[in-house]
């Protein structure tokens, strides 16, 4: 593969300059082009402007100046080509929310954490996308993130496609806390944070520790559901809650910690680190109408049974989870100025999310069902071994040393899911009569569905960067991975760097890359319930593994070719240049990113009798109700052209220090080829679901105490699903302004207190008319907050 792109990438030879956020007096989030940086590059002392490739560098000042207690939420604000969404009322993916740079797939960007591979989280989300939950690691003990735009595969391996994000852990003495609260406009979602990190320091080494709560209250943007208002008119003698269910963030609770450490054994240096967190959450699944739902339908099996005795005015059943996830990585580095270095590193983390849901029923089960379940737990687990060597090879024959790195890594990932309670997947005697089986809304996984499945690689690398004149550099790097359960991978990057003055650089990098599929993914198995859009009645789906029985089943028809999965193959290129003058700092970045065999679901089958039938005898979990099966598959190829564009200017203005910042991110993603390029609505609504356009632009300015945040962010027109009266398919929203202010005061050099608001203006998209039956008001897929403005106060304390 690597043969494909090296003749381009020469060919090219020029370069994009990175940028680099830091701050003015701790508060700006400005671009420091002379940040030393440890991400794409494993030259010991390269900064930002000198990277081969475009590197943000985002510091602790920066992530503090947001007031949301989640990682990717304070990147999003901050970096435009980096999106997250809320997704109300879309199971799991409420509590782990997917996160994409430059529009790609979740698990396209690789997550390291002290520049080690952060293990993925459990949930299977769109897609079946499988990546690491940033939310898990406390913002309070990051002391930078460096968000590396570029394809490095050849670097890191496995799902290096958009980039990487790297977060490095505080290993600075002192001692330090915050507490904040905050709430929005409409007077819900109250948010309660505090964090405190002590650290010491000297000869010996380091040691840090942070620990950081939150717990935030639900918030509702809902107006009630018309078919909830009908069956109040009709049954007047009925308490119908209004709404009846609250689209909006669920209420969670937290506890996340942090440690970072080093010993200095003289020659050698010994480190361990890593992260702990808990945390709770619940909320609204659909509403349940007595007159028009299933599982209120009398049943022979159950003569005098009438749920209406239970839930006498329909029901939401309460979804929730409970998740522990905790990573400790450990080894020894050199320590010195020895040109050879090494890193000798195991680490193993692990994910766990125990799913509970109440205030439903398992209707088969009639009057012997609970109205709490437990439906099972899924667990990730990763075992990872490296050995990194580095050496700086003075030859003589070039303007300075030849930087030559290489090692190997071994992995091994599991993913097991544990069956619930019997009751929440049992098929009772009333499914017969048509009532619905499993814990409503969520049907517990089954011990036909729960097991145990494990995947193993292996890698060896080799990094090479060449400083041929004193202006001219160029980087080669190359991969091989073997993986247990599909295949290997051969990948290549070649990158160079010209200098053409001190302040002004052109750079572009080409690169192959893959994402390999993960054992969740390709043997995991589920079943699930859904509201019909139009009916609002209740409908049993399945998602079964590409290689499992029940694709047997399927394949047997004459139209079906259900596939194992394969890895995810990538092309890459970005080109550019970096410039810095005085105060100003300017970068532009133009990227193509290339990817076949792109994982998604495959068409939906509509299981007949017959094949019904089958499902029971295999003992698959609701097969008898069974009306949709899909699969993950390798279905499309894709096309995404961008750039990036950062400018930043520092200057002296009156009394005071005030920093410009402006970020702007355009971004087009093509369906090239698949099945999913035949089907019109599908491939619309994936290519423009997020926004083209968006930009950041801040003021910060700094004078005596005082110091002030402006921030407006913008993002561009994107289309949703449209179900209304005059049967449109699409609905096109435009695009939307949030402006966010923020004033601090230090009282002392030891305290300050800040209070401030974002989405000052309480601006809000257009309506949206998918789902709006259901009272919806605001696209659950928007890319952005929809619930209006919020106000926060924090102090902090910094001894």
């Amino acid at each position: 593969m690597f043969n494909k792109i090296s003749v381009t990438a020469l060919a090219i030879a020029i370069s994009v300059g990175p940028q680099a956020y830091a701050q003015t007096t701790d508060t700006a989030s400005a671009q420091n082009n002379d940040t030393v940086i440890v991400t794409g590059t494993r030259v010991t002392g390269r900064t930002a402007f000198d990277s081969l490739a475009p590197v943000d560098v985002i510091s602790d000042e920066a992530l503090n100046l947001t007031a949301s207690d989640e990682i990717m939420d304070s990147l999003a604000q901050l970096t435009p080509s980096f999106n997250v969404q809320r997704l109300p009322l879309n199971d799991g993916l409420i509590f782990v929310r997917p996160a994409r740079l430059r529009n790609l797939s979740p698990d396209h960007t690789l997550v390291l954490v002290n520049g080690k591979r952060r293990h993925r989280t459990a949930l299977l989300g769109s897609n079946g996308a499988q990546s690491p939950d940033l939310a898990q690691i406390p913002s309070f003990a990051v002391k930078r993130i460096e968000v590396l735009r570029d394809g490095a595969s050849a670097q890191y391996g496995s799902d290096a496609i958009a980039g990487v994000i790297n977060i490095i852990l505080d290993d600075e003495p002192g001692l330090s806390a915050f507490g904040q609260y905050g709430q929005y406009y409409e007077n819900d979602g109250d948010q309660y944070r505090a964090g405190i990190q002590g650290g010491l320091a000297g000869d010996f080494g380091f040691v840090n520790a942070t620990f950081e709560y939150s717990d935030s209250a639900r918030t509702s943007r809902t107006r009630q559901r018309q078919d909830a208002i009908d069956f109040q008119a009709a049954n007047p003698d009925i308490d119908v809650p209004n709404p009846v269910q609250n689209w909006g963030q669920p209420e969670r609770t937290s506890y996340r910690f942090a440690l970072n450490s080093a010993l200095d054994a003289g020659f050698t240096e010994l480190y361990a680190f890593g992260t702990y967190g808990w945390g709770t959450g619940v909320s609204d699944f659909n509403w349940r109408n007595p007159a028009t739902t299933s599982a209120y339908n009398p049943s022979a099996a159950f003569p005098g049974f009438d749920l209406n005795d239970i839930f006498p005015a329909g029901f939401s059943p309460q979804f929730g989870q409970d998740d522990e996830d905790y990573s400790i990585n450990g080894g020894l580095r050199s320590n010195g100025e020895d040109p050879l270095t090494y890193d000798v590193s195991a680490s193993y983390g692990r994910n766990e999310i125990d799913y509970f849901i109440y205030d439903t029923i398992n209707a088969s089960l009639g009057p012997d069902s609970p109205t709490s379940f437990d439906p099972g737990n899924l667990v990730q687990s990763e075992f990872n071994i490296n050995v990194d060597f580095g050496y700086e090879w003075d030859s003589g024959f070039f303007a300075g040393p030849v930087n030559i790195a290489w090692g190997g890594e071994r992995r091994e990932e599991t993913y097991e899911i544990v069956a619930g309670d019997l009751a929440s997947y049992a098929i009772g005697a009333g499914a017969a009569d048509g009532l619905p089986s499993g814990s409503n809304g969520f049907p517990g996984y089954s011990d036909a569905q729960a097991g145990e499945f494990d995947q193993t690689s292996y890698a060896g690398y080799v990094d090479v960067e060449i400083p041929l004149t004193d202006i001219w550099t160029i980087g080669l790097a190359g991969r091989y991975e073997d993986y247990s359960e599909y295949g290997d991978s051969l990948d290549g990057k070649i990158s160079t760097r010209l200098e053409v003055t001190p302040n002004f650089a052109l750079r572009a990098t080409a690169s192959t890359g893959f994402r390999a599929p993960t054992p969740g993914q390709l043997f995991s198995e589920r079943t699930s319930q859904g509201l019909d859009t139009v009916t609002l009645n209740i409908f049993t789906a399945g998602r079964f593994s590409p290689q499992g029985p029940v694709a047997d089943v399927i394949n047997a028809r004459a139209d079906a070719d259900i596939r194992p999965l394969e890895a995810e193959e990538s092309e890459n290129y970005t080109a550019g240049m970096t410039f810095r003058q005085g105060g100003l700092t300017a970068t532009v970045d133009f990227y193509q990113i290339n990817i076949s065999n792109r994982f998604g679901s495959s068409q939906t089958f509509n299981p007949t009798p017959e094949e019904q039938a089958q499902f029971v005898a295999l003992g698959v979990p609701g097969g008898e109700g069974i009306t949709r099966v899909n699969f993950f598959q390798n279905d499309f190829d894709t096309r995404t052209r961008g750039v990036d564009v950062v400018t930043t200017y520092a200057m002296e203005a009156g009394p005071g220090d005030l920093t410009l910042t402006g970020a702007y991110n355009y971004n087009v993603t093509k369906v090239t080829g698949g099945d999913l390029a035949l089907n019109e609505t599908s491939r619309i609504r994936f290519e423009e679901n997020l926004p083209n356009h968006t930009a950041t632009a801040s003021a910060n300015y700094a004078v005596g105490a005082f110091e002030l945040l402006g921030r407006v962010r913008y993002y561009g027109s994107w289309t949703d699903f449209s179900f209304n009266a005059m049967g449109d398919i699409f609905q096109e929203f435009g695009g939307e302004i949030f402006v966010d202010l923020a004033a601090t005061y230090h009282l002392t050099d030891q305290f300050s207190i800040r209070a401030g608001a974002e989405n000052v203006l309480d601006a809000y998209p257009d309506e949206a008319e998918f789902q709006a039956n259901r009272g919806l008001i605001y696209s659950r897929n928007a890319p952005y907050d929809t619930d209006g403005g919020f106000y926060y106060v924090r102090f902090d304390v910094k001894l």
